[in-house]
């Protein structure tokens, strides 16, 4: 089960997000504000985030920020009605792993998702394979010091 969260002060978005998702099989949990976000980032594994740009408490990308440096393998996709170049760059360069303007079509929500989740299992099962590859090295080294 991938598990997603999603940051937006918006209800309704939140809930029609949220009926979407767990629609396509996943587990979702919500914030509407970036203090909540970060304490649920915390203590639970998301393989995705979706963070709406403007937060009542913190900036979005100030949020995607603080995220990086607690979860930096969960996928995070920013998402915005307040969209200009400004704001893409912005998001883009502090992390998020892609930009969407809303309102954004439940198929294009969900086509992204998936892709930014199979991408993140693929960067994690090269993570495993080169742990894999340094623990046997690691141990043939040791076999041949006895």
């Amino acid at each position: 089960m991938k598990n997603i969260l999603i940051v937006d002060d918006d209800e309704g978005i939140l809930e029609s997000f949220r009926e979407i998702l767990e629609l396509e099989g996943y587990t979702v949990d919500t914030a509407n504000n970036a203090g909540d976000g970060l304490k649920k980032a915390e203590g639970k594994y998301y393989n995705l985030a979706l963070l709406d740009i403007k937060l009542p408490d913190m900036e979005g990308t100030d949020l995607l920020i603080e995220l990086q440096k607690i979860r930096p393998a969960m996928m995070k996709i920013m998402v915005t009605g307040y969209a200009n170049l400004e704001n893409s760059v912005k998001a883009l360069n502090s992390g998020a792993d892609a930009y969407i303007v809303k309102p954004v079509e439940p198929r294009v929500l969900i086509q992204i998702i998936h892709e930014k989740i199979v991408e993140q299992e693929e960067a994690e099962q090269i993570d495993g394979e080169k742990v894999s590859e340094y623990l046997e090295r690691q141990l043939t080294n040791l076999d041949l010091e006895q």
